[in-house]
């Protein structure tokens, strides 16, 4: 029998003590309970192995108004869809939704309908794979500064890196950061369209900031004609809107610009209106933009905008201006939710803007309650309840949403990168139940075939403005990475 020496008995045991170390933390890998993705319970070996897949996906979708729960749904349209949001290493939607107990009261002004759900589902925004949220939106004071607050609550403790909305300006325009496995992203979440007792504020003195979200406002120019300009001012002399004389004083030259109600008019060489971002915003956030990108692998600025160009299809000119600004500010990723209706896509320096990607959830109709300052307007009184709220605003469903077959369509929009180079974009086309009941439309899956090409001609036609090609493949959307639009 041969002996064996002892450094050849430390050494195995050396192996075994590492081998069983390496073992243990495999094993202790398991998955969010919120969302189902891996997460790690103790760190991995210094000298792991790099992983196989070096690149970075981002699952991104629209507005998400959510009032009932996703989890209990199991055909196979939607829990595909669901796994291609998980399979995301970080996944984000614009949460259009307040969530609390009614605790506040309403406001007097809302952004339309009274957004509110109970509480439990922001846990189902977890579960269905998102990560990351936009709060700017017109119905984020809905129910006041409490229902902003109770809101940023129950996002939190669903798990969810939230930005938008803060107890200052400077905490709403401020940029959150979500850590994946593949990278650490910056989120920006910015508004042009809301009540202006929403926007957050700072403080001055000894004055408090105001809590509120974080605002884009623009200007708006209206330029006429010499004679359209000169009609218009005289029958503003005439209604009593501007007190001046109709006819300027002997030497002097006509007027050539004024402001009524907030709107600015001014003679020019044909008529046309244009606008731009307020500067004094557009820097800020530009600024902001500016610090995440040297604090994050990769940075997304969502912004929701329900104004629009020519049409609701056509982002406004100010928005442009805005979303090309944060790219050069350094954004990897800008995206956007509002009109309710996709829009096109522009590549610009070689990054993605996603001037809107419509609804992922519209359960509008499903809420639980509403205030008089909805009821009223539709001369609906005491007794009234949510479904005569929209039998009457609806005409019965001939009219407004549901009978907007655009408001129903959407995509699930999945770029990929490698570093911070774009290598990829594809389009997931999802329907939201067009002419489905009202209690069965408003939640996402996938679209069948046929539709599916119609929503990704749609947008190939509505992006073509920007010079950016879209090719239908396999029942989705693969967008022309190439393509740069001009500086």
């Amino acid at each position: 029998m041969h002996r064996i020496r002892q450094p050849f008995v430390v050494s195995c045991i050396l192996s075994v003590v590492v081998a069983i170390g390496w073992f243990h933390g495999v094993s202790a890998q398991n998955r969010n309970p919120a969302s189902g993705r891996p997460t790690t319970a103790e760190p991995q070996p210094a000298l792991a192995a790099p992983a196989a897949d070096a690149s970075m996906s981002i699952a991104l979708t629209g507005d998400s108004i959510i009032t009932r729960k996703l989890s209990v749904y199991t055909e196979p349209p939607f829990t595909k869809m669901i796994e291609l949001i998980r399979g995301a290493d970080v996944a984000f939607a614009n949460l259009e939704m307040l969530f609390h107990d009614y605790e506040p009261y309403p406001m007097t002004q809302s952004g339309g309908t009274y957004m509110r759900a109970d509480p439990a589902l922001a846990k189902e925004i977890a579960w269905a794979g998102f990560d990351i949220v936009g709060r700017a939106n017109n119905h984020g004071n809905d129910y006041g500064v409490e229902g902003i607050r109770l809101t940023t609550k129950y996002t939190a403790e669903a798990g969810l890196v939230q930005a938008g909305v803060g107890e200052s300006l400077e905490e709403a325009r401020e940029p959150r950061y979500f850590d994946s496995a593949k990278g650490r992203v910056a989120l920006i979440s910015v508004a042009s369209t809301f009540p202006d007792a929403s926007r957050a504020g700072r403080s001055f003195g000894v004055t408090k900031a105001r809590p509120g979200l974080n605002p884009l406002r623009f200007t708006t120019t209206s330029y006429l004609t010499r004679p359209q300009f000169d009609a218009l001012r005289s029958a503003l002399v005439a209604a009593g809107q501007i007190r001046v004389p109709q006819q300027p004083a002997a030497g002097q030259e006509a007027p050539s610009e004024m402001t009524v109600l907030g709107r600015r008019f001014v003679v020019g060489e044909k008529q046309e209106v244009r606008t731009e971002p307020l500067k004094e915003d557009l820097d800020e956030i530009a600024a902001n933009v500016k610090n995440a990108s040297r604090q994050a692998d990769y940075t997304i600025v969502a912004f929701h905008t329900h104004e629009g160009g020519a049409d609701r299809f056509t982002p406004p000119e100010f928005l442009m201006t805005f979303a090309r600004a944060m790219v050069d500010a350094g954004a990897d990723i800008v995206t956007g939710t509002g009109p309710h209706v996709l829009r096109g896509i522009e590549i610009y320096k070689g990054k993605p803007i996603l001037y809107c990607l419509g609804d992922f959830m519209f359960q509008n109709e499903t809420v639980l309650r509403m205030p008089p300052e909805n009821y009223e307007p539709l001369g609906l009184g005491p007794g009234a309840g949510v479904a005569d709220f929209n039998d009457r605003r609806y005409n019965m469903e001939r009219t407004g949403f549901p009978a907007d077959e655009y408001i129903w369509e959407s995509v699930v929009a999945m770029p990929r990168f490698v570093g911070r180079k774009l290598t990829e974009l594809k389009l997931y086309p999802i329907t939201l139940g067009y002419k489905q009941p009202r209690l069965e439309r408003g939640r996402p899956m996938f679209a069948n075939l046929e539709l599916s090409r119609k929503i990704i001609a749609d947008v190939t036609r509505l992006s073509a403005p920007f010079g950016t090609g879209i090719e239908f493949r396999d029942g989705i959307g693969i967008v022309t990475i190439g393509q740069m639009s001009p500086d």
